[in-house]
């Protein structure tokens, strides 16, 4: 005689914020709690009591919420190939880098956050591409990033940045936690292929434009 084995109905999440209907959030069985994963080249905002994950190689995250009005969110990016000069923020590789971090803070601002109240963190920046042959990508992003929020006012209140490991990076936007765990042992190259192919989308796609922070 067969045992079924009743599953409880899982809760449905709330409707996301305009704009980030493509992002697959998922219920987490551990933390009790709704879960946005976002990869290379995403971003994700939210008001809502929900985590935010992503693992990273040598991309590099910020993490930015106003704790007044609860509200933050993250995003998971990469400078493709070229220089970073903090003098010319417009050249090809930093353009990539500003549209990421643009894209996260003016979410963050257009649904209720005060610029002059964010609360940023940053994580990633590994060197886990030096044995194909690539250059210190993490390295540039680390650069890139701290270059950009000082030149734009902001002050980093956390960071774990660069090592040789991939990190998982688990973002709490309302409370601010942030829980990262150092993959040591990966039993395949997941997060090397799938950052490969990300730097070179962005090597082949132009930028679509410029925009700029507004207050």
């Amino acid at each position: 005689m067969a045992i079924v084995i009743k599953q409880k109905n899982l809760p449905k999440p709330d409707k996301s914020l305009k704009g980030f209907d493509g992002i697959n959030r998922y219920w987490d069985r551990q933390r009790e709690l709704f879960s946005a994963k976002i990869l290379p080249g995403e971003y994700y905002v939210t008001t809502q009591d929900e985590l935010i994950i992503t693992v990273l190689g040598s991309c590099v995250s910020a993490c930015v919420r106003d704790p007044a009005m609860r509200i933050g969110g993250m995003n998971h990016f990469m400078l493709p190939s070229g220089g970073v000069d903090s003098r010319d923020v417009a050249n090809e590789a930093t353009r990539y880098g500003n549209f990421a971090m643009e894209k996260l803070i003016n979410d963050v601002l257009k649904n209720g956050g005060r610029r002059d109240k964010l609360e940023i963190k940053v994580f990633g920046g590994g060197n886990v591409l030096k044995n194909m042959g690539a250059t210190d990508i993490g390295g540039r992003n680390i650069q890139f990033v701290r270059e950009y929020l000082k030149t734009e006012g902001f002050k980093i209140v956390a960071e774990d940045l660069g090592d040789v490991h991939p990190r998982k990076v688990v973002y709490d936007p309302i409370s601010g936690k942030v829980q990262v765990k150092k993959l040591r042992r990966l039993h395949n190259d997941t997060v090397t292929q799938r950052e490969l192919g990300y730097r070179k989308k962005i090597e082949e796609k132009p930028v679509a434009g410029d925009i700029e922070l507004f207050d």
